[in-house]
């Protein structure tokens, strides 16, 4: 069994790109806009990273269900794309949950790389990867995925890169940064490289409400975690439950959204700035982008990517799909 992977072992990005000024300067940027914004990279401290996983498993959160259930299922295929020998770089891996239904399949993987920006959360669960797999080269890199950043090389050579990027993930960017983080994406498998890339589908607009406002109200947490994580990390005074979560579906741009809506009006410090709120102001959080077949292909080919092979559950709701450089 392989030592536990330690912090001094992680390959990382710069250090100014995580020091104190880029944060606030990012967050303050947002909250300038109108209307006003967060990045959901944010909700990643290792308290929303946890929420996260908690929401995965409500009865009705979808999309990880149906994904898991996909991979499962169509494992083998999916592997027989990635083929003998290569390096599956995973980007925003969390608890690297779902890699495991890839790595059961693939017995000549030279290397593992997660990919996340909660250092915490990313080295639990690559320990945990390492220890089930000691056949596996594990490098953890604790970085900003939608970023370019360079690759650690694992010690035998590789066949490809195949990119790993479950969740629908792409979903929470907007057309035009999901084409670049696409692109970043193809530059990291490189030539001849590949992407396994989950997408959810276009479907009833109920279920996809139940699935961002649940009933139990974690979610609810989840998005109100992001201002306790400001007030703990940047020295905010964000009244926490002066915020409600409020999920929409836009049906125009085909999208959940998520906000958090003031329920007074309210003054907000954060390094030294003052930022007023009126009573009903909402601030995006995130936006959850759902796609039929076609639209993801174009999103794909924009990207840098073609489409060579689809998943889907017997409902359509959600595909996996693998596809290489174009």
């Amino acid at each position: 069994m392989p030592p536990p992977i330690g912090a001094s072992q992680l390959h990382h990005q710069s250090a100014a790109r995580r020091q104190f000024e880029p944060f606030v300067a990012e967050v303050l940027a947002g909250l300038r806009e109108s209307p006003k914004r967060i990045s959901p990279k944010f909700f990643y401290d290792a308290r929303g990273s946890a929420l996260f996983d908690q929401i995965c498993e409500l009865p009705e959160y979808y999309p990880t269900r149906t994904e898991t259930r996909i991979l499962d299922a169509r494992g083998d295929d999916i592997a027989a794309c990635i083929g003998d020998d290569a390096l599956l770089v995973e980007f925003g891996s969390g608890s690297s949950l779902k890699t495991r239904l890839l790595l059961d399949r693939l017995p000549t993987l030279v290397g593992y790389v997660p990919v996340d920006i909660s250092r915490t959360h990313l080295l639990m669960a690559a320990n945990g990867i390492a220890a089930a797999y000691p056949r596996i080269e594990v490098l953890p890199l604790c970085a900003d995925f939608t970023q370019p950043f360079s690759v650690p090389a694992p010690r035998r050579p590789v066949s490809k890169v195949v990119v790993f990027f479950p969740g629908s993930t792409i979903g929470n960017f907007d057309p035009q940064p999901a084409a670049e983080l696409l692109r970043v994406m193809r530059d990291v498998a490189g030539p001849g490289g590949g992407l396994v890339i989950g997408a959810d589908l276009v479907k009833d607009v109920n279920v996809l409400l139940r699935a961002y406002d649940d009933p139990a109200g974690v979610t609810a947490a989840f998005n109100r975690n992001v201002l306790r994580r400001f007030n703990c990390e940047l020295g905010a005074d964000f009244d926490v439950s002066a915020f409600r979560h409020r999920a929409v579906w836009n049906a125009e741009m085909h999208r959940i959204e998520m906000h958090l809506v003031s329920a007074r009006s309210q003054l907000v410090h954060l390094a030294g700035e003052q930022l007023s709120f009126a009573e009903g102001e909402a601030i995006v959080t995130e936006h959850c982008h759902k796609y039929t077949l076609g639209s993801f292909a174009a999103l794909a080919a924009r990207g840098g990517w073609r489409i060579r092979e689809r998943w889907m559950d017997d409902r359509a709701w959600f595909s996996v799909n693998y596809a290489e450089s174009a």
